[in-house]
């Protein structure tokens, strides 16, 4: 840096004095994010996030300069078209803000296939013709039916990790297969020194309820059936120990005031079942 421009030098004081100001820092991935969707998510964001686009190089000076603890463990998820996002928002609060913008694309000769693109089976919107000879390119089995081209089996056109070929993305196109995500991509984020990348950001809150709806059920039934009594148990503990009680008592005809009324109730009909089976007539 000792011959960089004012400017960069600048540039990376501003990123070590962000770096110290918020608790979050991101590792953001821009990479075919189009300008019109920049800017609205900018402004919907504006006021929570600060967004800084600069070079990968200056992104490293800056973080090699900085005393604060974790940034090299963020250095690595720098991919793609990478930018740094500076906030005080819950990082996984702010991962499903910027999910949820997220919007599905067409795909596009040289990128990289996010998941197995598929064309599924079915029936396509295509007379017979060159899109027989397309399709078949790929290996995409087809027939004619009713006077539209069918696709026979589900086919695999690109494997996750693959380079998008110009035919593939013409082929996903004109099927109206959208398989890419334009917006921005939240790749990782450090906290108090802790890295978070987005595999552990990316949350489903209805199975995270249900797990920890089932966790709670558990520890409850752990602690009443090991009779360790805590202020959420107490009550269901002592309702359980009545219940055994009272079933000992009655196994076993004890005396007591709390069952006695059961008791002669259940001579009562014990009574009546011998008088059914002897056929005693009741005088």
């Amino acid at each position: 840096m000792a011959h960089a421009s004012p400017a960069k030098k600048d540039l990376v004081k501003r990123l070590i004095k962000l770096f110290e100001q918020y608790p979050i820092v991101g590792a953001v991935n821009m990479e075919n994010l189009p300008a019109p969707q920049l800017q609205n998510m900018k402004a919907t964001l504006r006021g929570r996030i600060e967004l800084v686009m600069t070079k990968r190089r200056l992104m490293k000076v800056a973080m090699s300069q900085s005393k604060v603890q974790g940034l090299a463990e963020l250095e690595p998820h720098l991919v793609g078209m990478p930018a740094l996002l500076f906030t005080k928002e819950n990082p996984f609060a702010l991962f499903r803000i910027l999910k949820k913008s997220r919007s599905k694309a067409p795909a596009k000769n040289g990128q990289i296939a996010p998941f197995d693109l598929v064309v599924p089976a079915g029936q396509t919107p295509f007379a017979p013709g060159p899109i027989i000879g397309e399709l078949g390119a790929l290996g995409i089995k087809t027939g004619v039916e009713a006077g539209k081209v069918v696709v026979k089996a589900d086919s695999t056109v690109a494997h996750k990790g693959d380079k998008i070929s110009q035919k593939v993305a013409d082929v996903l196109t004109r099927l109206d297969i959208k398989p890419m995500e334009v917006g921005l991509s939240l790749v990782a984020v450090l906290e108090k020194g802790v890295i978070y990348t987005s595999e552990i950001l990316d949350v489903d809150e209805v199975e995270f309820m249900n797990k920890l709806q089932n966790a709670a059920r558990w520890s409850i039934n752990l602690s009443v059936n090991a009779g360790y009594p805590t202020k959420q148990t107490i009550t269901l503990m002592i309702g359980k120990a009545y219940n055994d009680a009272k079933g000992l008592g009655m196994s076993q005809a004890l005396i007591d005031s709390d069952i006695i009324n059961d008791l002669l109730e259940k001579a009562q009909r014990e009574m009546l079942s011998v008088q059914s089976v002897a056929n005693i007539e009741n005088k």
